[in-house]
């Protein structure tokens, strides 16, 4: 039989771990097998030294069966352990080797909750003895009363948390004595005393004792209250503090689950920490389906700007490059798209990036980067860029504004709304003369530029196609049977909704429909929403199980637009990060 690796658990994993999933189950009707180990004293990953193996199974406080054993270490029994346990070589020499008991405590274990005082130890030991003699571990959940009573019980109550002296605190029938079944026994009534006092911390389920044991923040635990009366339904939540100020703004498909786990150690974030010590109440906005609950985040956090959100909070910071309507345009940053005759690209999440973007257009055609007006009759000094070629130097007037038009700015334009290929083919060709040259991190700067462009022309021109269209009516199939219905209009959400299952959507629909939001559209590829919530549309949109039921246009992309680009897009991604080197294919 091949041996299986182990793994050392810590108490986190420990009560993580998988098995049945009776979580919402109360605490009397769980099943518990309290159990407790004897050993030579050694490491638990070593498989071996278990001598002596005690199990009690509880449900109700009623015993409904017991497994004792003692097993044989195969290996020397140190003298302090048989003075401190009384087991001694003798009585080891005819026990059987713990392989052999293995089997019976597994399915002695089937379907029930571990219980053990400091239950890590006890349960590396069988877990390793698993791995080493080849038994799958059933990975039972675990409840530890070690650790129950470090939050059930104050410091003025018990001195220490060991087990006799938590024995004698509950006045357990059965006084620790080092032996497997005395202990296991002792620990049975420590641990119907400690669900005794769980009841005032409102534990009452399975799931409620395994998140009370685990490490929580005392802000967390007097904050538990918060996550009380919300709704188990899609959704926003809002985190308040006491002026009604909003704090932290999220979204979920279940809205109660998730503001509970801020409450429990699986929320170890210092800011949210932070946070709950300051939080007083939680909103709750019910949605109609995951869709509707995104949007609504994202404008909730660009409306209050959240002291502990970071993304999304100020979607007004973007910024885009513009090929400005003049005889001989030039690349400008701008923060705001203007109802002109201009070329905007964007939008981008700095003035860096988009540089970096404007520095690959100027690496693949000859743009002009100087910032003044230029005259169509009266000529002005040329730059530097003029005698190194990388400009057809306009303002000397040594090109028309039609050469100019046709080397420099219409490749710029149809990148922007049709066909990058001019400026890719470019910039790859000038990668592949510094590559052959040696000149390998300049290749590296003339890839990150190309990264730039493509990623926004890519993204503007998918975000183009949807907010172009005046309307669009989608549904997809909940896991109720039901249809999650979104009215599009000009890449907005204007209308969500649910339609019943087995019923026929369409009155749903149309309500949806003559309820929606009126969209006026505004200039550029995102008129009426902003960039993000576009995207979180358009991701809904593009999943395989995603209806389309009505448009009013045709929603598609150009013919030899940037998106035939898009697995160059993601080499270059992948070389820049390190996962791939080469960019061509």
């Amino acid at each position: 039989m091949a041996q299986q690796e182990y793994l050392q658990g810590t108490l986190d994993t420990l009560f993580a771990a998988g098995g049945p999933d009776r979580l919402g189950l109360t605490l009397r009707e769980t099943t518990f097998v309290v159990l407790d180990l004897e050993t030579t004293g050694g490491a638990p990953d070593a498989g071996d030294g278990i001598t002596e193996i005690g199990a009690v199974k509880v449900r109700g406080g009623e015993e409904l069966g017991v497994l004792a054993t003692l097993v044989n270490p195969a290996e020397r029994l140190p003298a302090f352990i048989t003075v401190l346990t009384g087991i001694t070589e003798a009585m080891l020499a005819p026990a059987p080797p713990i392989e052999q008991v293995l089997p019976s405590l597994i399915e002695f274990l089937r379907d029930a909750v571990l219980v053990a005082h400091n239950a890590p130890y006890d349960v590396g030991f069988l877990k390793a003895a698993c791995a080493r003699h080849g038994y799958a571990w059933p990975n039972p959940r675990v409840l530890d009363t070690a650790a129950l009573a470090r939050r059930a019980l104050m410091r003025d109550e018990v001195p220490n948390r060991k087990l006799g002296t938590l024995a004698a605190y509950f006045h357990a029938t059965t006084t620790p004595t080092h032996r497997a079944l005395d202990d296991a026994r002792a620990t049975v009534d420590v641990l119907h005393g400690l669900i005794d006092r769980l009841g005032s911390h409102k534990v009452f389920t399975l799931g409620d004792a395994i998140e009370f044991q685990k490490a929580v923040t005392p802000a967390q635990r007097r904050k538990k209250h918060l996550a009380e009366g919300l709704p188990h339904a899609p959704g926003v939540y809002v985190f308040r503090a006491a002026d009604s100020r909003p704090l932290y703004v999220g979204t979920s498909v279940d809205i109660a689950t998730r503001v509970r786990a801020y409450f429990t150690a699986a929320e170890k974030r210092a800011r949210m920490s932070e946070m709950i010590a300051a939080a007083v109440r939680v909103d709750a906005v019910e949605c109609a389906h995951s869709l509707e609950a995104e949007v609504r985040e994202l404008r909730l956090i660009a409306a209050h700007a959240p002291p502990y959100n970071r993304r999304s909070k100020y979607p007004e910071r973007v910024v885009w490059l513009k090929l400005t309507h003049e005889p001989f345009p030039r690349l400008s940053v701008v923060r705001a798209l203007a109802d002109d005759d201009a070329t905007y690209l964007g939008p981008f999440g700095s003035r860096r990036v988009a540089e970096l973007a404007a520095a690959g257009v100027y690496d693949a055609v000859p743009l002009r980067q100087c910032t003044h007006k230029l005259s169509l009759r009266t000529p002005t000094p040329a730059c530097a860029l003029a005698e190194l070629g990388r400009c057809g130097a306009p303002c000397e007037l040594r090109v028309t504004p039609q050469e100019y038009a046709d080397t420099a700015a219409g490749p710029v334009r149809a990148a922007v709304t049709g066909d990058p290929g001019t400026l890719v083919a470019a910039l790859l060709s000038r990668i592949d003369v510094l590559s052959e040259g040696r000149r390998y991190e300049e290749a590296a700067v003339v890839r990150g530029r190309l990264t730039a462009l493509l990623r926004a022309t890519v993204r503007m021109q998918r975000l183009g196609a949807l907010t172009s269209l005046a309307e669009l009516v989608a549904a997809r199939r909940d896991d109720k049977g039901g249809w999650e219905i979104s009215v599009v209009r000009h890449g907005r959400l204007a209308a969500a909704a649910v339609s019943p299952p087995r019923q026929h959507p369409r009155p749903t629909l149309d309500m949806a429909r003559a309820t929606a939001e009126t969209v006026l559209p505004g200039p550029g590829p995102v008129p009426a929403a902003t960039a993000e919530e576009t995207e979180r549309i358009l991701a809904w949109l593009e999943r395989p199980d995603t209806r389309l039921v009505e448009t009013s246009g045709d929603w598609a992309l150009p013919v030899n637009g940037a998106a035939r680009f898009s697995t160059l897009l993601r080499k270059a991604e992948a070389a820049a990060s390190g996962r791939d080197s080469p960019v061509r294919s």
